[in-house]
């Protein structure tokens, strides 16, 4: 229901201006999406979204926090690079060793991602574990690490 939700707002506000929350809970209203203002004012935290000044003077919800997501993947692409030594799949498990002291860091960067398919990460001292919810999201989490460190 979130995410349905949060695509919805997501439409709205790239196609009309969307100047207050309320504006936003009738258009979603329009739509046929039933949302209190508590609701929205999370979801607006969520998806970070913030007031920018428009052409007409007026402010508008906008997307925010591109460029600190693409930060947050370069960060986490560097750590995995200077910290992996290497990877396996095992069914839906992704298998990390790392450098001795590193499997805490990796799991952390990987917990403060939005990963597709991530159910949730457990670490040792130089092994993480990933549990996936499904073989192929594994497959596919294991084919953008070996882009990303090369193994």
């Amino acid at each position: 229901m979130k995410p349905g939700r949060q695509s919805v707002i997501l439409d709205i506000i790239t196609h009309q201006n969307i100047e207050t929350q309320r504006q936003l809970q009738d258009a979603l209203l329009e739509r046929g999406v039933k949302s209190t203002q508590a609701t929205l004012s999370r979801d607006i935290k969520d998806m970070r979204l913030v007031k920018e000044l428009g052409p007409n003077g007026n402010y508008r919800y906008t997307v925010s926090g591109r460029s600190e997501n693409d930060d947050s993947r370069q960060r986490l692409k560097k750590i995995l690079r200077e910290s992996v030594s290497s990877h396996q799949t095992a069914m839906n498990i992704l298998v990390i060793k790392t450098l001795p002291g590193l499997a805490p860091a990796v799991c952390s960067a990987l917990d403060g991602m939005t990963i597709d398919g991530l159910a949730g990460t457990l670490a040792g001292d130089d092994t993480a574990f990933l549990a996936m919810v499904d073989i192929e999201s594994c497959e596919k989490l294991s084919h953008e690490m070996e882009s990303i460190i090369g193994n």
